[in-house]
């Protein structure tokens, strides 16, 4: 029986019929490379970090907590859930004498970055402004004059040449406490500490230390305390000490590259993209990829059940099939993966290098490719072929051998009670919460509808079969009229219902799971467009990029024919919401506004359905009413939220719009707001009526189409990332559903050669398989646009209140694509198996 040994049995399988094993052999590559490429991006999320540039020389950093953090109740105790703050959080200035007074400091620094306006037209130019207190430690030195003081400013060359100013000369700057005359005290050269932080403008401009905290617009607050230490003492020592003379402060004693976390604000952000992307969206891909491979695998060994029936025949033991299957596993699935991975660490690097190009990550963040995804994939891959190759053998490999030879000729009708069970289990579940998720909004409804998809593609693969017959019913129906080869085409996928099943439930899914995610984005931008068209009724949109000066409004308002202006400093807030039934932080746009209710009214019309703008101040916002519903508020409740530095505010909710997604989600008085951002400067100056000719003097001047343009190229990112999900899983599920096809059209050959025999010419032949490959195409697309209407239906109306946009040119060519898929995955492998016949 030394034939019938496992192992053997699996070398001779994989040696003589290395077709079958070569879709496995793509299927296990496939889910090796989504799998390695997701975990990478999850572990460098997880341990992203950036090296200190401003601090480099300060071995020790007292700054803020630069997260939000919401603490749930769980079967397990309390969880705690961190959230990226807006902007930064600072600490109290007078924590830098506490930290001199510790043990090992040679001196502590309260560290000021912030923008600041030389000129007060269109012709103004950003700088970055520092206390001078900073050049300890950024390597800055004055080349010459002195340092400054009271009214006083140090220039570097290059804003000196620009305002024409030399040392003992006057320069008129704008900060957040106005436009003011300083004294030019000395000239610097800028250090590699100022040079990596003002990067952006290349300008800068030193103050006094007493100063700079009210030039910066936060009196008493710092960005950071650097503190340096006294020789001979470690950065270790030196933390110990600092962190136990600051004990019971908000600060946090940072060290090596968590200072570079202190400055680099956008780190958190790059985490929180890196994760999701690795982490949420990795495990949708991870399923996908794992469920897909194992119906390939599956569908592998149930091809040759045939085989399987004779050496049970000719004495082979159960046992020796299962082992004969595991053994096949080991043989394909170990090398699959690890060529998987290679592709996977490439996809990895090009992903996150267009992360880095749109802004979403720090270049200074390195991807971190380590054995432990890498050993994931290889793992997943081989467990995922164990199991469905055990799943798949089962069954052949109990039953009697005469009944095994039965089951091999003729398909059988009626599927498993197991199988049948849970997958009406799943489309119950699916059902169900699809009318949660219309019932539902805001988050809620987006995450049930999530489940939603994933339930209906479960329910999808374990009813495989009576899909199909039902497809192939209904097909049969429609073709009456195609001849012959129509009809023995359907009669065909009738007959062989589970053969049909493997390649229509990856085409399902690719339809499915593309169609959702770009469908999303097109009626999200579809609505906000539509919002931001409707709702800016201004005629002229004036912005700068160094911010507008303080008094941009007025001087807009004396313009000859302006009815009004209203300056915007936009920014945004965090927002608890509802999701899942659990309570979340959202980001959520927020412009702070100039001037009163009625002014803002006539520049910008938010389709108020509850309240009165006019009420609008410190203390009272007005919300979109999506929010509403997703904070479970409304006119005259308070809103808690976190302002953009973290500070805690329960402001009241004076009314409730409708325009949120395309203008901003929460209004509210700019004086609420300027206190804690970074820029003092509005962003944004909206103006009605008069000519835009005299408003050229405060910026760049356009209408209301060239503003909503440049709203929509601040939502590219999203819609990129969307996009590339979609090809992801939509282009793995069509890869697997042309590796399916391709295996079930050559393991076909005996079929076609009967058919040869029987009178069927080459031309009929070929005709039977593409009306095959039409009905797996056509009703893959049914199937796949109907679950993700489903899903999208309750998941619009709960974020924007309005129907899913699908634009038909778009669906089309996802249509075109998964038919000229199907057609070519069977007629180029057929033609392959004729000419060896006629041959």
């Amino acid at each position: 029986m030394r034939s019938l040994a496992p192992n053997g049995l699996a070398r001779a399988a994989v040696r003589f019929k290395p077709a079958s094993f070569a879709g496995t052999f793509v299927a296990l590559v496939m889910s090796a490379l989504i799998v390695a490429a997701c975990g990478i991006l999850l572990e460098t999320g997880v341990r992203a970090s950036v090296p200190a540039e401003r601090y480099a020389n300060a071995p020790v950093v007292a700054a803020a907590d630069q997260s939000a953090r919401v603490v749930a109740d769980t079967v397990d105790g309390p969880e705690e859930t961190t959230f990226p703050l807006p902007d930064t959080a600072r600490v109290d200035a007078g924590l830098a004498a506490r930290a001199a007074r510790a043990p090992g400091a040679a001196a502590a620094v309260a560290d000021f970055t912030f923008p600041v306006r030389q000129g007060a037209g269109a012709d103004g130019r950003g700088l970055t402004g520092h206390g001078w207190g900073s050049h300890a430690f950024t390597g800055t030195a004055l080349t010459s004059g002195a340092a400054p003081g009271a009214g006083e400013v140090v220039l570097d060359a290059d804003a000196a040449r620009a305002a024409g100013a030399r040392v003992g000369g006057t320069v008129a700057l704008e900060t957040a406490a106005g436009r003011a005359g300083f004294r030019v005290s000395g000239l610097a050269e800028a250090g590699p500490g100022d040079t990596a932080a003002g990067a952006a403008t290349g300008a800068f401009a030193w103050f006094a230390d007493a100063e700079a905290p009210v030039l910066a617009g936060h009196p008493g607050r710092a960005d950071a305390v650097a503190v340096l230490p006294e020789d001979g003492t470690t950065a270790a020592a030196l933390a110990a000490s600092v962190e136990k003379s600051l004990a019971g402060t908000d600060a946090r004693v940072r060290t090596g590259d968590d200072r570079g976390e202190a400055e680099d604000h956008g780190l958190a952000y790059a985490k929180e993209t890196l994760t999701g992307l690795g982490g949420s969206f990795g495990g949708v891909a991870t399923l996908v990829a794992v469920f897909t491979a194992a119906g390939t695998v599956a569908l592998s060994v149930g091809q040759r059940g045939r085989e399987f029936a004779l050496l049970r025949a000719v004495g082979a033991t159960p046992r020796q099939i299962r082992r004969a299957v595991a053994a096949e596993a080991l043989l394909v699935a170990p090398l699959a993966g690890l060529l998987g991975c290679l592709p996977g660490i490439a996809l990895a690097h090009w992903w996150f290098g267009q992360l880095q190009d749109r802004g979403a990550v720090p270049d200074a963040v390195d991807l971190r490719v380590s054995w432990i995804p890498l050993v994931a994939a290889v793992g997943g891959g081989l467990l995922t072929a164990l199991g469905a190759g055990w799943a798949a053998g089962r069954r052949p490999a109990r039953i009697k051998p005469g009944q095994a030879l039965a089951e091999a000729s003729v398909e059988r009708l009626r599927p498993g009670v197991v199988r049948t069970v849970l997958g009406v289990v799943a489309l119950a579940g699916a059902a169900v919460l699809a009318g949660v998720a219309a019932s539902a909004a805001g988050g809620d409804a987006a995450n049930a509808s999530l489940g939603v998809i994933m339930l209906f593609m479960l329910a999808m693969a374990l009813l495989g079969p009576v899909v199909a017959r039902l497809c192939a019913a209904v097909f049969g129906l429609l073709t009456r009229g195609g001849g012959a080869p129509a009809a023995l085409a359907a009669a065909n996928s009738r007959t062989n219902a589970r053969r049909l099943a493997s390649a229509l439930t990856p085409i399902v899914m690719a339809m499915a799971f593309a169609s959702t995610l770009v469908f999303m984005h097109t009626s999200e931008s579809r609505t906000a467009a539509g919002q931001l068209r409707a709702g800016l009724t201004a005629d002229h949109v004036v912005t700068h990029p160094a911010g507008l000066p303080a008094d941009a409004a007025e001087r807009a308002a004396r313009a000859p024919g302006v009815e009004a202006a209203v300056g915007l400093l936009e920014t945004q807030v965090l927002v608890p919401v509802r999701g899942g039934g659990e309570t979340s932080l959202q980001a959520t746009a927020t412009q702070g506004v100039s001037g009163s209710g009625d002014r803002l009214a006539r520049v910008q019309d938010l389709d108020v359905r509850d309240g009165s703008l006019d009420r609008i101040g410190p203390g009272r916002i007005a919300v979109d009413r999506t929010l509403a519903t997703a904070a479970d508020v409304g006119v005259g409740d308070t809103l808690p939220l976190h302002l953009p530095d973290g500070t805690g505010a329960r402001p009241e909710v004076v009314a409730v719009y409708g325009r949120g997604l395309g203008l901003a989600a929460v209004t509210m008085d700019r004086a609420s707001l300027a206190g804690h951002v970074t820029s003092p400067f509005d962003s944004t100056l909206l103006v009605r009526g008069g000519d835009a000719g005299p408003l050229t003097a405060l910026g760049d001047v356009t209408g209301a189409s060239g503003y909503g343009l440049a709203r929509s190229v601040d939502r590219e990112l999203g819609a990129w990332a969307n996009y590339t999900m979609a090809a992801v899983l939509g282009g793995f599920a069509a890869v697997a559903a042309v590796n399916t096809l391709v295996m079930t059209v050559l393991d076909r050959r005996r079929e076609l050669t009967a058919l040869r025999l029987v009178g069927s010419t080459r031309r009929q032949v070929l005709r039977m398989l593409r009306w095959e490959a039409l009905l797996v195409s056509v009703a893959g697309i049914a199937l796949g646009t109907a679950i993700a209407m489903i899903t999208l239906t309750p998941m619009m109306r709960g974020l924007t209140g309005e129907s899913p946009h699908v634009p038909p040119l778009l669906y089309g060519a996802f249509a075109a694509v998964v038919v000229s898929l199907g057609l070519l995955s069977v007629a180029l492998p057929a033609r392959a198996a004729l000419r060896e016949r006629d041959a």
